[in-house]
Formats: C-alpha cells, structure tokens, sequence
C-alpha cells in the first residue's frame, strides 16, 4: 500500500491523503498505488499540502500503519508528551509506534 503524507500549508500539521482530500488521522489515509507523484503535483500547485511526499503503509486490524517509525510518529504525535498525541486517553497508543 502506498499512501500519501505531507503537511497543512496553513497550520504545519502532519496530514494523510484520504482520496478526496486531506485528512489529521492517518486511518483515513487512501492507497495511492502509482498516481502518487500526479496527486502531489497537483495538491502542491493548489497549495493545499506541503512538502508532500509518498511512503509504504499496510492495512492492519487497527487501521493504516506507516512502515517507517518516523512516519509512525508523525502520525500520533510527540513521543515524549502522550497527553499531545491524537490518542492522549489511549495508554497503549505508543506501543503503535514501535
């Protein structure tokens, strides 16, 4: 599965292509397969993402999981304040991650 990430050109925020749009949660990111690099030149010229860049994820019983631990962390947040994560009330949420 290849999905697609990149950040909010007006906020900074770490956002996940979902098919239609952007979205916070990397769960709704969609697979891109090859049209990666069509849809990155064109959300980038719209200036709704930056720094846009395709990665490989799997579907799990959990959702959509980034390969690469950096990409895992830019997911859920900082690793060293889980209370600013996007699961602060989730204990096992760092487990993810790793």
């Amino acid at each position: 599965m290849k999905i697609l990430t990149g950040n909010d050109l007006k906020s900074g925020a770490v956002i996940w292509w979902d098919g239609q749009g952007w979205s916070l949660h990397v769960n709704d990111a969609a697979d891109v397969a090859d049209q990666g690099a069509n849809l990155i030149a064109r959300e980038e010229a719209a200036q709704n993402v930056f720094a846009a860049y395709v990665i490989d994820g799997e579907k799990t019983a959990d959702g959509v999981r980034p390969a690469h631990i950096k990409d895992r962390i830019r997911a859920l947040g900082p690793t060293v304040r889980p209370d600013l994560t996007l699961k602060p009330a989730d204990p096992s949420a760092l487990n993810w991650v790793i």
